[in-house]
């Protein structure tokens, strides 16, 4: 019995999977009708067919057609396939299929690194309805950008990987697979809400907040390459896997269980930290938003000391939104820059209430 079997009986079980066939139908249903949507969008923003046109010159295909398109596999990825990676995991051991299969001559490890084969070729062949949404972008006579399209691709690979590693842990932990998707679920939905909640308040919660998958997304939405979110994306994704596999020693002590999730949880926090201090990023994104012009890098690059700023500006102000995006983001890609933000925590609301403006 070799990898390969293990793998060849995985997809057996993957595409004889009503769900699996379900998923995607209603990804290919959702990936039409956003695309269409974000068409017929961006033609009225362009000012075709007569009407006017709305910035032009700020108009991207990455923004306008290919993020929200590929908004319809977020919602996928949150909602629909983590049930497809709980069906691989829970199927096998509510069958006591499990039993049987640890028996094999095949470690473990490469059980959960076949499943997660499948699981990559699965969502390979979801990707089925955006490549010809691609194609027909390209008919209608729209530009595309290689580089950019491929880094937001990987991007979403990444969130996909990470959610099913997850949904993998939780089938192999929980007894049943009911139990597995309502703590995916929790979790998947509860960073959502944890970020739709962080939105304008600052403080500890937006802090948090930007750790989320759906936080961690934006900068490939944007053709950012960040090497520190990619490699503690890459490490969770590992971990969750990881764990998968010592869960499913099914003749573990309770205690032997923990000591390895507490050893494993443990590595994977101290590389987590170191990786999230590596700062080289690249910017793909055609505009080149992410960016100073080049000299102007190489100037700000001679700078050995951080700059250090105090932006007196509520979480919930538009302009601080625009000041990150426009400003900080290149800032930090060129150097060294420590901010302070007085204002955090602080509602927009009470705060002109207290100008001396409204004084009576």
């Amino acid at each position: 019995m070799r990898l390969l079997d293990v793998i060849r009986k995985d997809l057996a079980e993957l595409f004889v999977s009503r769900a699996y066939w379900l998923v995607l139908a209603s990804v290919g249903l959702l990936t039409g009708a956003t695309f269409i949507q974000a068409v017929n969008t961006y033609a009225e923003a362009s000012g075709i067919g007569g009407g006017a046109a709305a910035l032009p010159q700020a108009l991207s295909p990455l923004d306008g057609i290919f993020v929200p398109t590929l908004g319809a596999y977020d919602l996928a990825i949150m909602l629909l396939f983590p049930f497809v990676a709980i069906r691989l995991v829970s199927a096998e051991k509510s069958s006591s299929a499990l039993k049987l299969m640890l028996q094999w001559p095949v470690s473990r490890g490469a059980h959960v690194a076949s499943k997660a084969i499948v699981l990559v070729i699965a969502w390979l062949v979801s990707l089925v309805p955006f490549a010809i949404a691609l194609i027909m972008w390209r008919s209608y006579g729209g530009h595309l950008n290689a580089a950019e399209t491929i880094n937001l691709l990987a991007g979403y690979t990444l969130r996909y990987l990470l959610t099913m590693s997850v949904a993998c842990a939780a089938a192999a932990i929980m007894p049943g697979a009911a139990n597995a998707a309502v703590v995916v679920l929790a979790l998947t939905i509860g960073t959502w809400a944890l970020d739709f909640l962080a939105a304008g308040r600052g403080g500890f919660v937006q802090a948090l907040a930007s750790y989320t998958p759906a936080a961690l997304l934006r900068s490939f939405e944007r053709g950012l390459v960040r090497a520190d979110v990619s490699l503690v994306l890459i490490t969770l994704t590992v971990t969750f896997f990881a764990l998968t596999a010592i869960f499913l020693d099914l003749g573990a002590r309770t205690r032997t269980l923990v000591a390895r999730t507490v050893a494993c949880l443990a590595i994977a926090s101290v590389l987590a930290a170191a990786f999230s201090l590596v700062h080289p990023s690249a910017d793909v994104s055609e505009n080149h938003r992410n960016s100073f012009s080049e000299p102007d890098q190489r100037a700000l690059a001679k700078i050995r000391e951080p700059l250090r700023l105090t932006i007196y500006l509520a979480p919930e102000d538009p302009r601080m939104n625009d000041f990150q995006s426009n400003v900080l983001i290149k800032l930090r890609r060129s150097m060294r820059v420590e901010a302070e933000y007085p204002l955090e925590g602080r509602s927009l609301a009470l705060l002109r209430l207290r100008s001396p403006r409204n004084a009576p």
